[in-house]
């Protein structure tokens, strides 16, 4: 929700805070990995230290802005930087969650664990809700918690101190995000059915 809500509004400001990387081409797809690298960094010290881990998180999301600023911004955009990006972002979401995961593992708390465990189970789902349902629907958006805002909360839990709370935040919102996802699914392929229904007993009618 929150990207498709910024989404291109923040390439100007990459552009005036970041100028050098748009004098000459640059492989977004090599950003996309640069980022990864440090968001997989930011996992492991995770398991240590929560705040550092998050710090780092933050440097390497700042990547995954850039990234597409830059390859908008040379028209570089690629069905295969979209699938890199995509996969990536889903490699950073479980080992950041797994990072924080043992951290509380490490500290004995397993009630905390079996937390960041359903924080980890509900943000597959919604990652997979999300293509899986764009296999039948050319374009699948809707949910109040998409990446961008989870692992925001994230971060911002380690940087703050309340990690907890924020955890409570991702699960639940992420778990109504689930349900929102099953029911716009529905809607969508119900709705394509009986496209298809029509147009198999009026093969002469125009559907928009």
């Amino acid at each position: 929700m929150l990207k498709a809500k910024i989404g291109k509004r923040v390439d100007p400001a990459v552009r005036k805070v970041l100028p050098f990387l748009f004098k000459r081409p640059i492989d977004p797809n090599l950003l996309t990995v640069i980022g990864t690298v440090i968001c997989m960094a930011s996992a492991v010290l995770f398991a240590f230290d929560l705040r550092l881990g998050a710090c780092v998180l933050v440097l390497g999301g700042i990547f995954d802005l850039i990234d597409g600023a830059v390859a908008r911004h040379h028209g570089s955009e690629s069905d295969f930087g979209a699938f890199l990006d995509s996969t990536l972002d889903r490699l950073v979401d479980m080992g950041v969650l797994m990072g924080v995961l043992m951290f509380y593992a490490r500290a004995g708390e397993p009630w905390l664990v079996l937390l960041v465990g359903w924080v980890l189970v509900a943000s597959v789902m919604v990652s997979y809700s999300k293509a899986r349902a764009e296999r039948f629907v050319e374009r699948f958006e809707g949910g109040m918690m998409e990446r961008a805002e989870r692992m925001g909360l994230v971060a911002l839990g380690g940087l703050l101190g309340f990690m907890q709370p924020m955890l409570w935040i991702v699960a639940i919102g992420s778990t109504i995000t689930v349900v929102q996802r099953f029911g716009l699914a529905y809607r969508a392929m119900t709705a394509l059915e009986g496209t298809r229904e029509t147009v198999a007993k009026h093969p002469s009618t125009s559907v928009p």
